[in-house]
């Protein structure tokens, strides 16, 4: 039993060795493509890439893009937005091949004065024509590891700011509902003056115009008076009409 167990646990080690060991990238079948199909492709690519102007990038992206290859587009849009930023061009560097299910991603370092560049293509498998299918292609800068934290970081911070702004908005509009009640209360108290107002002032008009109809009596009755005097006649056959003024 024991020498069962022994043999059992060398198995396992030994498959746990040849699985720590790797396979070779150049011996892989991608597809039906081999190691050196996938670096000849990426090398053409690169030679036309630096040899490219301005205006070869940007018919070439418009070109393609008409055509429906928006592999080759991406790529010569992302080459046209990194190239700037390169300098002169030096030599190939690594050629890493990766295969993942259906998926083969290669990616090709190009060395620059300024900058290094990553020239990358996806490939997926294509169960119609059962061959695998260039899906996207791109060039990325090389940043080294503290432009990579710097970069976090500034994510970082700007995120909280962004975080921080909205909680300051988002504060002053609920302090504001505060502000609401006391305004309504306000109007409120304001038309109710208003309609307490508003008896005495009819009170007072109506007193006005009763004091002013009197004095239009009196009037009216020292004129007839006067009249019936110089004409030798009674005041008794005047009739006195209340004027009302509009």
């Amino acid at each position: 039993m024991k020498k069962k167990l022994s043999l059992m646990l060398c198995l396992c080690f030994m498959v746990l060795a040849m699985t720590a060991c790797g396979t070779d990238p150049e011996s892989v079948d991608y597809f039906g493509m081999s190691y050196s199909d996938i670096q000849n492709n990426l090398e053409q690519t690169v030679s036309a890439l630096v040899s490219f102007t301005d205006e070869d990038i940007q018919s070439g992206a418009e070109y393609y893009d008409s055509q429906g290859m928006d592999a080759f587009a991406h790529l010569l849009t992302s080459w046209g937005e990194t190239v700037s930023d390169l300098g002169s061009y030096q030599g190939l560097g690594d050629l890493t091949v990766t295969k993942a299910q259906k998926t083969v991603t290669a990616d090709q370092v190009l060395h620059f004065s300024d900058r290094d560049v990553v020239v990358s293509y996806v490939y997926e498998y294509n169960y119609e024509t059962e061959a695998p299918e260039l899906t996207d292609a791109s060039a990325d800068l090389v940043y080294s590891l503290g432009e990579k934290m710097e970069k976090a970081g500034m994510n970082t911070l700007m995120g909280m700011g962004t975080v921080f702004v909205v909680l300051i908005l988002i504060s002053l509009i609920i302090s504001c509902f505060k502000v609401i009640p006391y305004l309504q209360n306000k109007k409120a108290n304001a038309n109710a003056k208003k309609d307490e107002a508003d008896p005495v002032v009819e009170q007072i008009e109506q007193r006005e115009e009763t004091a002013q109809l009197t004095d239009d009596l009196e009037l009216v009755a020292v004129i007839s008076a006067a009249i019936a005097a110089a004409e030798g006649t009674s005041a008794d056959g005047f009739v006195v009409r209340s004027i009302h003024r509009r």
